[in-house]
């Protein structure tokens, strides 16, 4: 089926700084001075202003800004039936900081029903100018089988499904109702939010992410051919007139990152095999190597590349990030590609190190380069979805 959605020429990846007002709200929340309907009234409130600040700046998508959770993937999985939330001894540990310590627990078999973010789709539906998108962004199912292997959330794993096939198989289900159930309200764009390809680009890291246990002992094209089946079977069982996108990260926490790397080493299976409509590419430093591996980019496979950096508030030079765009064109056609920053600008709910004001002065400066360099570019842009 055809889905007449065009992948915008300017995009964003999804999380916005919170608005002092919200994050009082939690603070208050969490102290038992205002109830769950109170928050969640400053919630909608800040939400509307959100997507009416988007329309403002012309932006064709619109989100929730992810300002009902506190991390881009956890709240998600918390949102299953069967699993709880638990804080572990450590954090993930990022190039000069280490995170929170929430994660995973599972206490009984998982599946999707009632999922709270179909809800939270609703109200941005509901609430949204008929002329824009709602895209709403979920974790990849490969990120929650990263989380799984961390110690303290292995072990209720294990306890739960001594049979990792039916592990999998849950997994799949539990996507399944989740994406049907957010289809059925209308979800047109969706976008899978994926720090597990960022893992496997080199051996240090995934030393550094899996630790020196069993899953070390799995060689990393076994890990990779793992997190390509399950985000397959997940898009295989989606609905056939949904786009679905991924935003492949290197982890984005108070400014801070986890990895660094090319794609080179995941690019067969990540831009030849993986069954998207589109990528959303971390390409603000040297950090994500070169354009070469996009060649790989199979099909007519969208690209948006995430040339700004949602790090810092400095402002990228204009004419430089023109001349990286043609430098990209030389490996995928310029009619195949976008531009945004390389991640939200706001993955968990501290932040990362600039200003509200700063955020928009980025999506501005993103605008007005996509409308130079994509100006003269004819092409039908509708994803059609086999």
């Amino acid at each position: 089926m055809t889905n007449s959605i065009q992948q915008p020429k300017y995009d964003y990846v999804g999380s916005f700084l919170r608005p002092a007002r919200l994050k009082e709200a939690r603070e208050r929340f969490k102290n038992n001075e205002i109830t769950q309907d109170a928050l969640t009234q400053v919630e909608n409130e800040e939400i509307i202003k959100l997507i009416n600040k988007l329309d403002e700046l012309g932006y064709q998508t619109v989100t929730d800004g992810e300002f009902r959770r506190s991390y881009w993937h956890l709240d998600f999985f918390f949102g299953f039936n069967g699993i709880e939330q638990q804080l572990l001894d450590q954090g993930y540990q990022f190039n000069k900081i280490e995170t929170r310590s929430d994660s995973v627990k599972f206490v009984d078999k998982i599946n999707g029903q009632n999922h709270p973010f179909v809800d939270h789709f609703k109200f941005v539906r509901d609430n949204a100018p008929r002329h824009l998108t709602v895209k709403q962004t979920i974790p990849a199912p490969a990120q929650l089988l990263v989380e799984l292997t961390r110690p303290g959330v292995k072990e209720t794993v294990d306890a739960v499904y001594p049979d990792k096939q039916e592990l999998y198989d849950d997994i799949v289900a539990t996507y399944k109702q989740v994406i049907d159930d957010l289809h059925k309200e209308g979800l047109k764009v969706l976008q899978l939010d994926d720090c597990s390809w960022g893992i496997h680009i080199s051996d240090d890291i995934r030393k550094k992410i899996h630790g020196e246990g069993n899953e070390i002992e799995i060689s990393s094209e076994a890990l990779i051919q793992q997190i390509l089946d399950i985000n397959n079977r997940v898009i295989a069982n989606a609905p056939d007139d949904l786009i679905i996108n991924t935003h492949v990260c290197r982890g984005n926490y108070k400014s801070d990152y986890a990895s660094s790397g090319p794609y080179t080493k995941v690019a067969d299976a990540l831009f030849g095999k993986e069954n998207v409509d589109g990528y959303y590419l971390e390409y603000d430093t040297e950090r994500a190597g070169g354009f070469e591996p996009l060649q790989h980019v199979s099909g007519e496979k969208k690209v948006v590349l995430g040339l700004i950096t949602s790090k810092f508030p400095e402002l990228e030079d204009k004419e430089n990030i023109k001349a990286r765009i043609k430098e990209a064109a030389q490996f995928i056609s310029l009619e195949r590609l976008s531009l945004s920053p390389q991640c939200g600008f706001a993955s968990t709910e501290e932040g990362n190190i600039l200003t509200e004001e700063d955020q928009w002065k980025k999506l501005q400066l993103i605008k007005e380069i996509a409308e130079e360099v994509f100006s003269d570019v004819e092409v039908d842009r509708t994803v059609e979805s086999v």
